[in-house]
Parts: C-alpha cells; sequence; structure tokens
C-alpha cells in the first residue's frame, strides 16, 4: 500500500466532516479510544453516530463515497446493495417507501487530520464495514454483509439477488467433494442458525467446527475454495485483498479448513465456514425460508487494526 491510498480516504473523511454543522458533526464523531469503537451489531436497531436520514444529499453523497475507499469497487457495491436491499426489505414489509429508511450510521473516531491511529465505520442492518487506519496501512475487518431478503420475492426487483456469490461458490465447493469428504466437511444435519461467533470484538475459534482441511482436498475443490475467500477479500480495496491473500499462502493454507452444517438442498437452511490461521469466513442462510443471508470476515490478526496497532504502540512507547 503506498501513502497515496490512505490520502485519498483521508481527504474523503474530512470532506465529509467538513460538511457537517456542529451537531452533526458532534454525532458523526468520537474518541478513537472510545469503547463504542469495538460495539457492533447487524440487527436492526439505533446505533451511535450520525445517520444517513439526518444528512442533507450532499453529506449522504460524501458519505457514501467513503466506501469506496475502504471497501474497493466490488465491496462498495455490495455495501450499496445491502443498503438498497433495506429499502427493498421495508417496501415489502409496510407496503409504502419509508421517508426515513436510511437507518445506516457513519462515525469517525479519533482526527484523520492527525498522526494517530483513527478510524470510521458504517453501521446498520444487515451492514458493518469497519476502516482502522494507522500511519500509512489501515485495516478493514470486520466486515459484514447481509441480504434480507436474498432473493427478492415480489415487485420491481422480483429475482433480484445480492450475495450471490458467497453462496454459489460455497455450494459448488461442497458439490465438488467426494462422498468421504463430504462426510468430513458436513459436521452437523442442522444448519447453525446464525453466524457462530455473532457481533462479539475478538472471533472465538473454539466455536468453529473443524470440517475438512484444505490438505486434503482434490486439486479442483482447493481451487474452489481459494476462490471463495478471495471473493470475500474482494471486500477490500485490492491492494489489500492481495495482501491478505498472500498472508494467508504464508501462513500455510494447508492448515485452512471447510465445514458445512445443515442441508443442501436450496430452501433449506444452511451454513459453512472457512478457517485459516489469518481469517475466518462464516455465512449462514436459515431464516425465512433460507432466503436470509448473513456472511463475515475476520481477521484473526488485524480486527480493528490490533497487529497494526501493536506495532504503532510498541514503536512509540
Amino acid at each position: 500500500m503506498s501513502a497515496h491510498d490512505v490520502h485519498v480516504m483521508r481527504q474523503a473523511v474530512l470532506r465529509f466532516l467538513g460538511s457537517l454543522d456542529t451537531e452533526r458533526r458532534a454525532a458523526a464523531t468520537a474518541a478513537f479510544g472510545s469503547p463504542e469503537r469495538t460495539e457492533w451489531s447487524y440487527l436492526p436497531g439505533p446505533r451511535p453516530g450520525l445517520p444517513l436520514v439526518a444528512m442533507t444529499s450532499r453529506q449522504q453523497e460524501l458519505a457514501l463515497a467513503l466506501l469506496e475507499t475502504g471497501c474497493g469497487v466490488a465491496g462498495a457495491r455490495a455495501a450499496r446493495g445491502v443498503i438498497e436491499l433495506e429499502r427493498v426489505r421495508r417496501r415489502l414489509v409496510t407496503g409504502v417507501e419509508e421517508i426515513d429508511g436510511d437507518r445506516y450510521w457513519f462515525r469517525v473516531f479519533g482526527e484523520p487530520g492527525g498522526v494517530d491511529p483513527w478510524a470510521w465505520r458504517v453501521n446498520g442492518h444487515h451492514l458493518a464495514v469497519h476502516i482502522t487506519v494507522v500511519g500509512d496501512s489501515i485495516a478493514v475487518t470486520p466486515s459484514f454483509l447481509g441480504a434480507e431478503p436474498a432473493m427478492v420475492p415480489s415487485g420491481p426487483q422480483r429475482g433480484q439477488r445480492l450475495l450471490v456469490d458467497e453462496e454459489e461458490m460455497g455450494r459448488a465447493l461442497l458439490a465438488e467433494l467426494a462422498p468421504h469428504q463430504r462426510s468430513i466437511a458436513i459436521t452437523s444435519e442442522v444448519a447453525a442458525d446464525d453466524i457462530l461467533t455473532r457481533n462479539d470484538p475478538v472471533a472465538d475459534l473454539d466455536r468453529i467446527p473443524r470440517g475438512l482441511s484444505y490438505a486434503e482436498m482434490s486439486t479442483p475443490s482447493k481451487d474452489l475454495l481459494e476462490r471463495l475467500v478471495r471473493r470475500y477479500f474482494d471486500r477490500a480495496p485490492g491492494w489489500y485483498g492481495q495482501t491478505c491473500w498472500r498472508d494467508a499462502l504464508d501462513a500455510g493454507l494447508d492448515k485452512a479448513t471447510f465445514a458445512w452444517t445443515g442441508s443442501d438442498r436450496r430452501g433449506q437452511g444452511h451454513y459453512y465456514c472457512v478457517a485459516g490461521p489469518t481469517f475466518l469466513l462464516e455465512y449462514d442462510n436459515t431464516q425465512d425460508d433460507a432466503n436470509h443471508i448473513h456472511s463475515v470476515w475476520r481477521d484473526l490478526r488485524n480486527d480493528w487494526g490490533g497487529d497494526l496497532l501493536a506495532r504503532h504502540y510498541a514503536d512509540h512507547h
């Protein structure tokens, strides 16, 4: 990564903050050391911060522009898709267009214009983007995307799907496995009813089923697992996703595991996870007749900028 990338992000955040009046800016900012920085949720409900609905149209434009700087092209497209799908969900539930429907909260922690670590995030129903900046380096996890409905059942967007690759790539990997490999990968006939790490600040691998290791897979299966992992890494800017991939390879992809619980039939609840030395991916689709997806990427070393901050404080204290 170059200092230019952080500079672009920093300027985008400063433009957003500069567009806010005193009251809005107070809602949109907090100290970097605030415990709220690592408190998050993917459920409906209010969050600390400034919601889109409380912004002017120009402020909304500047806020949403942050997504491209922290999530890359594909990740930003998916994040915007979550926000749009929430509008669709509300129309399906209420039958009307809700004027206060954009309940996604933006918050900046610390001083983007200074030299100390800082962060920004977007939180709301089925969306959690967390970006931590330390010098010229960033961390982008926890990263959560959800889809309700995963496929729109009616209305103008009927048939529209979100998080298609996360589902189809997982299914393709399971289908590619030989029978004896499937028996190892499928750890339960009952699907986990949610991601197992929930919204915990620290991802606990003890909750995760082991399943089938990468080392035990055939070459085609290994290729499918690699594609699945890289699909989640695409939620970050391209250069960052490449760094995460190199880190995963250096740590030993043979140690990665793939586990599935529940049915492999469409319309029935299912869950999968991929765990490696440096990362954890979780996906579930169990609610609403398996039309309600949760998916999360956790960096086991660098959630919330863990490793970056440790090095920073070691160098400066």
